[in-house]
C-alpha cells in the first residue's frame, strides 16, 4: 500500500468517526430527560453501528463497482447494497435498543416514550434509509470528485511530458547510425550502379522529409507509413542484401486508417537493429496489419531472440509507448515478446 492509499484510508476513518459521532451526539442537545448512561450508550453504540455497517458497504463498493467505467449494472448493485445496508443498520439498532431496555438500567418515563420507536421496525428502517442514503450519496460524490481531480492531475502531467515525449520521438525517428550507414552504403553503390544509388538517395531524402514534417502530426494513414517502411527496407537491403527478407500482409481495408506516425517504422528499425543484424545468415521480418472488432492490429515479427543490449536506451520502443499513451490513454496496447525463435511486437489501436 503506497503513501497515497494510506493517507486516503486515514482520512476515511477519521471522517467516519467524526461524522457518525456528530450525528449520534446531536441527541444530547435535542432530546431532554435522558440519563447520562443512555446518552453515553446511544452515542457509543450508534457511532459503532454506523461505522460498522457503512464500512461493510464501502468494502463491497470498492470490490464490485467499476467507478472508472460506471454503467447501469453498477447502479443496480449500488441500490441493492444500499438497501441491504440500511436494513442491517435498522435491525441492529432495533436489536441493541431492545437489549438496553431489557438488560440496562431502569428507564425514566421520558426514556420509555423514546424507546417505543425501537418496537416499530418500520420507523427504524425509514430512519436507516435516510441515514445510509445520505452516507451513500456523500461517499459517491467524494469518489466522483476524487476521480475528477485525479483525471485533472493526470491530464496536467501528460501535457507536461508531451513536449519531452515529442522530442524523444524526434530523436528516435532520426537515427544517426542508420543515416551514416545508408550514406556510406550508397557511396559504395555508386561505383556499381549509379542509377540505383540515385534512387536510394531519393528514398533516404523521403525518409528524412517524412521524419521532420510528420513529427508534429498525431495521425497519418497506414498507406503513408507503409511507403516509408518500404523505403527503409530498400535502404537496409543495400547493407544486408539477401540476409534480409521482408514480408507484408496488409489488409486493403486498413490502408486509409489513421495511426500515429513512425510507429511501424520504429518497430521495423528495432527488428533490424536488434534482430537481423545479429544473425550471421540474416532472417525475415514480417509485417501484419488487420482490422478486427473496431480495432487495428499491427504486428511485426522478426527472426531472432529478444535480447536488447544493456547499453541500449530502447528509445524507439519508449517513444511508441509514450505516443500511444498520449493519444489513446489505456485504450491502446503495446507489447514485445519472444515466441518460437521469433520476436513479436504487437500494437492494438482503437478505431472508435
Amino acid at each position: 500500500m503506497d503513501l497515497s492509499r494510506k493517507k486516503n484510508s486515514a482520512v476515511f476513518w477519521a471522517l467516519q468517526l467524526l461524522g457518525w459521532g456528530f450525528i449520534n451526539s446531536v441527541s444530547i442537545f435535542i432530546v431532554k430527560g435522558l440519563s447520562p448512561q443512555l446518552l453515553l450508550y446511544s452515542v457509543v453504540m450508534g457511532t459503532f453501528l454506523g461505522i460498522f455497517t457503512t464500512a461493510l458497504l464501502r468494502w463491497y463498493l470498492k470490490r464490485n463497482i467499476r467507478f472508472e467505467s460506471f454503467g447501469g449494472k453498477d447502479f443496480v448493485k449500488i441500490m441493492i447494497a444500499f438497501l441491504l445496508t440500511a436494513t442491517l443498520f435498522g435491525l441492529l439498532n432495533t436489536l441493541f435498543g431492545y437489549l438496553y431496555v431489557k438488560l440496562g438500567p431502569t428507564l425514566t418515563e421520558a426514556e420509555h416514550q423514546i424507546f417505543k420507536n425501537y418496537d416499530n421496525l418500520g420507523i427504524q428502517i425509514i430512519n436507516s434509509l435516510f441515514l445510509i442514503g445520505a452516507w451513500t450519496v456523500t461517499y459517491l460524490v467524494i469518489k466522483l470528485l476524487l476521480k475528477l481531480n485525479r483525471d485533472r492531475i493526470e491530464r496536467l502531467e501528460l501535457n507536461t511530458h508531451l513536449k519531452q515525449a515529442q522530442l524523444n520521438t524526434l530523436k528516435g525517428q532520426i537515427n544517426p547510425h542508420f543515416m551514416f550507414n545508408s550514406l556510406n552504403n550508397i557511396r559504395g553503390l555508386m561505383l556499381e550502379d549509379v542509377e540505383k544509388s540515385r534512387e536510394m538517395l531519393t528514398k533516404l531524402s523521403e525518409i528524412l522529409r517524412y521524419s521532420l514534417t510528420k513529427n508534429n502530426s498525431n495521425a497519418i494513414s497506414v498507406r503513408e507509413e507503409i511507403e516509408v517502411v518500404d523505403n527503409y527496407i530498400d535502404l537496409s537491403k543495400i547493407q544486408f542484401e539477401d540476409r534480409l527478407e521482408f514480408v507484408k500482409n496488409v489488409e486493403a481495408n486498413t490502408l486509409d486508417m489513421q495511426i500515429p506516425p513512425m510507429i511501424i517504422q520504429l518497430l521495423i528499425e528495432n527488428a533490424i537493429k536488434h534482430g537481423i543484424s545479429n544473425l550471421k545468415h540474416g532472417g525475415t521480418i514480417t509485417l501484419n496489419i488487420r482490422k478486427e472488432h473496431e480495432a487495428l492490429y499491427i504486428e511485426v515479427k522478426n527472426t531472432g531472440k529478444l535480447q536488447i543490449a544493456k547499453d541500449s536506451t530502447q528509445l524507439g520502443l519508449k517513444n511508441i509507448e509514450q505516443r500511444l499513451k498520449l493519444l489513446y490513454t489505456d485504450k491502446a496496447s503495446f507489447n514485445l515478446k519472444e515466441i518460437s525463435d521469433e520476436v513479436v511486437a504487437h500494437i492494438k489501436i482503437p478505431l472508435a
